[in-house]
């Protein structure tokens, strides 16, 4: 089957590569790179009745396994926005969730916000094009070894799959500094050098801590769309789903049942308006509430009780453990750090039991994380870091601190 393969940019402005594939022949029928979105339209005969497959950039996109109970069922699935509601930022209602593989009983799940994820969707609409499967731009890359991460280089863009679900994707400078970072890391807890395959002869003689296998090289794009052939995950599910398209039947009764549709409206108007009425009065409240909150606590995330929301926010700051220490007094003494690396968190969590606060930082590059990491242990806090991503000209990092 022959398959049109576009990787589209994080901006519309972004160069776009494309490629049109034959898995049966094994063989590639064309392929280039667009200037930007703009001229996707000039891939409309290259498509032709072919389907269509676009990767996009895994930095827009939160990748994530979620802990359910055992025998878990469609309400456990569909509760997973509220269990990852403290660790997101932002309104979760803004935040599209695609549900991916389960291993027992740890369910994948990729986080991506609904204006992002609809305006690559616009771009392909714009360009005359009907996009049948989405992909995180990683998950098309090739994992020959689970112990071993995979690496290509994409135009100024690096693309690293760690495992089956996480990987990291930016510009190639930025993330060989993280590569660097966390090949060290590993080097240091695991005592030997992180394996990786790279698929693409990227450059990393200056990246220390490596055991670099050297895969076939092929055309970057050759490997990915041979990937994305083989990769079931789709992120248009849900309201995003493609609609099948509409048999003959159904074209001939489609007026009669329009008609039927608008006649119930029509008797249903009173007591829309009435509803819309009531809806406004209800969003003004609401949004008067948030904002009250939003100045009490201006760290938060989106809430869904008031209530049980305040009170757990006011136990959490006099709460102490371990010993007696408290947030406010974790806090005090790390405000030094927070000003030598001028870091500014974006959430904040704290386990009194264990007396460790998780933070999400924003910072303006790699190293101020490192810096920051460096004063909180120089005041005698242990410090580990997690995930890191880049988003636009920023970085953003987890860690944990504990007392």
């Amino acid at each position: 089957m022959e398959q049109l393969v576009v990787r589209l940019g994080a901006d519309p402005d972004e160069a776009i590569h494309w490629i049109v594939w034959s898995n049966q022949e094994d063989e590639i029928i064309a392929s280039g790179v667009l200037p930007d979105a703009t001229q996707l339209t000039t891939l409309a005969d290259r498509a032709g009745s072919r389907p269509i497959c676009a990767l996009v950039p895994t930095s827009d996109i939160l990748l994530k396994w979620v802990e359910l109970p055992a025998k878990a069922g469609r309400k456990a699935i569909a509760a997973i926005p509220y269990m990852l509601e403290e660790e997101i930022s932002g309104d979760i209602s803004q935040q599209f969730f695609a549900i991916g593989p389960k291993n027992g009983n740890k369910q994948a799940v990729a986080i991506v916000n609904k204006e992002k994820l609809q305006s690559w969707l616009n771009i392909i609409e714009a360009a005359g094009l009907s996009c049948d499967q989405l992909i995180p731009d990683v998950l098309a890359l090739p994992l020959a070894d689970k112990n071993a991460w995979s690496i290509l280089e994409l135009g100024e863009q690096l693309l690293v799959r760690k495992d089956d679900w996480a990987g990291l994707q930016g510009e190639r400078d930025w993330l060989i500094q993280a590569i660097n970072h966390l090949a060290r890391q590993y080097a240091n807890e695991n005592e030997q050098a992180l394996l990786v395959n790279d698929y693409s002869g990227a450059d990393l003689t200056n990246v220390e801590n490596l055991e670099v296998t050297v895969m076939p090289l092929e055309m970057p794009m050759k490997v990915l769309a041979k990937g994305a052939g083989s990769t079931k995950f789709n992120l248009l599910q849900g309201e995003y789903k493609v609609s099948k398209k509409v048999g003959g039947d159904w074209k001939k009764w489609r007026l009669a049942a329009v008609l039927a549709v608008i006649a119930l409206f029509t008797s249903l108007i009173d007591k829309n308006i009435e509803q819309s009425r009531l809806d406004t009065q209800l969003t003004r409240l609401k949004a008067q509430v948030s904002s009250e909150y939003k100045r009490a606590f201006p760290n938060a995330g989106a809430y869904r009780d008031l209530k049980s929301t305040m009170e757990r926010q006011m136990r959490a700051l006099e709460q102490g453990g371990g010993g007696g220490v408290s947030i406010l007094i974790m806090l005090s003494q790390l405000k030094p750090a927070f000003e030598e690396s001028n870091i500014k968190p974006q959430t904040l969590r704290f386990d009194s039991s264990r007396a460790e606060l998780r933070i999400q930082a924003v910072a303006s590059n790699f190293g101020a994380l490192d810096k920051f990491k460096r004063q909180a242990e120089a005041q005698g806090f242990t410090v580990e870091q997690g995930s890191i991503n880049q988003k636009d000209n920023q970085v953003i990092g987890t860690m944990s601190i504990r007392s």
